[in-house]
């Protein structure tokens, strides 16, 4: 399995607090390995981290948060469930079913939350399954889930706009879902930077 190796340290940088960076790499781990493929045994990061599927689909999944969607905290399986009181949940399962996206495949699931947004109220909702984690695009699942959501709920659907555009890093996400543009154009406007950051980033990889 991996493990830290204490010496040598890797020093990146000295920082403005006038303390040195340093790194301690792991040995035994590779860029593609998943870690319930290191033979370590998974320890939550956070209460509602419980899980490798969690963790698989927090990337996009997490964005829920920014919304008066419940993304299954005071539940076994947040961000695995999402779903309301109002959400017509049926209906929304036939629509991300039939997009057919990569990795992933949909089912109703209806949760009470014992905690955080709707605490105590039967929800409709569904839950997500991963099918192929190497496929998945957390991300896109996340604007095609919203974007259906908001065809079905137009009136209920909210955006808590300063905490989604935080996560989101930006206003354009959430601007253009409400105008009701297609995921693969919301996608596609920030391929350029994407690309443009993965060549920056790779001399500052420390692992293949």
């Amino acid at each position: 399995p991996p493990r830290s190796t204490l010496f040598p340290y890797t020093t990146l940088f000295r920082s403005d607090l006038g303390c040195d960076l340093k790194v301690v790499p792991l040995e035994g781990w590779q860029r593609q390995q998943w870690y319930d493929q290191t033979g370590l045994k998974w320890i939550s990061p956070s209460p509602n981290m419980p899980t490798v599927n969690t963790a698989t689909v927090y990337p996009g999944l997490c964005l829920i948060e920014g919304t008066n969607l419940s993304e299954g905290r005071g539940t076994t399986r947040p961000f695995e469930y999402i779903g309301a009181p109002w959400l017509k949940s049926r209906e929304l399962v036939d629509r991300l079913n039939r997009l057919q996206l990569p990795g992933v495949h949909f089912r109703q699931q209806a949760f009470t939350p014992t905690f955080s947004k709707y605490q105590d109220e039967p929800s409709q909702g569904i839950q997500i399954h991963v099918l192929d984690r190497h496929s998945l695009d957390p991300l896109r699942t996340l604007l095609h889930l919203l974007a259906e959501v908001r065809k079905l709920h137009p009136e209920q659907l909210e955006f808590r706009s300063a905490f989604f555009d935080r996560l989101m890093g930006n206003s354009s996400v959430r601007e253009a879902l409400l105008q009701g543009k297609p995921v693969k154009e919301i996608v596609d406007q920030w391929q350029p930077a994407l690309q443009e950051f993965k060549q920056t980033r790779e001399k500052y990889l420390l692992y293949p």
